[in-house]
């Protein structure tokens, strides 16, 4: 007989449900409500009665999902550990009752522009879902956001109109900053979303 290929939501709860920290985890958004697009992300709600313990073995119990790229989201309310996935597929861990301070935004440095690199694809890829579902008003809140916490910090002057535009401010941006800090960003994000973020 075949073997069927576990789902990603039932892939990730087993994943992050081993850790014996948690107490559930539970598919939330648009993809629990039937209202997700093809692009739409995957947010789940995790209940864990040790967050710390669990925040620092995130990355290792996340590795059988193969991530391309790890982070903990800089601008939420609440803590939120963010993956991205082949295909490419965003996804969210959730963490509601854990309040997180909202973060100043980038000063760039050699040190951490590769974490600024994974920042901007995932913002990228998931404002690309909300222009799919005609969120006009919520996209350009957030491209004045992202131009604010991440592009204005890498010398953009200019607030982008759509994601497009976001896109080719941000290489030539980087550009910039890889000549003038002497560090190149490796581009396997890039190559696993770019495709996806200007179709």
């Amino acid at each position: 007989m075949a073997r069927v290929e576990a789902s990603l939501e039932q892939r990730v709860r087993r994943a992050v449900g081993r850790h014996q920290a948690v107490r559930k985890v539970d598919l939330a958004g648009s993809r629990a409500e039937g209202r997700a697009t093809e692009r739409s992300d995957w947010d789940f709600v995790v209940v864990t009665d040790d967050f710390t313990a669990l925040a620092g073995a995130l990355p290792g119990l996340c590795a059988p999902l193969a991530p391309i790229a790890m982070q903990w989201d800089r601008l939420s309310p609440h803590q939120c550990w963010m993956l991205m996935l082949t295909g490419p597929t965003k996804v969210d861990l959730l963490f509601p009752d854990e309040p997180h301070e909202l973060e100043r935004p980038w000063e760039p440095t050699r040190e951490n522009l590769a974490a600024i690199d994974d920042h901007f694809w995932d913002w990228a890829l998931w404002l690309r879902s909300k222009e799919a579902a005609g969120k006009r008003q919520q996209v350009e809140a957030e491209l004045d956001k992202l131009h604010r916490h991440l592009l204005g910090p890498l010398g953009v002057r200019t607030t982008p109109a759509s994601v497009t535009e976001a896109v080719a401010f941000y290489r030539d941006a980087r550009a910039a900053a890889e000549l003038r800090l002497g560090n190149e960003v490796p581009r396997v994000l890039e190559a696993a979303v770019a495709a996806a973020v200007l179709a």
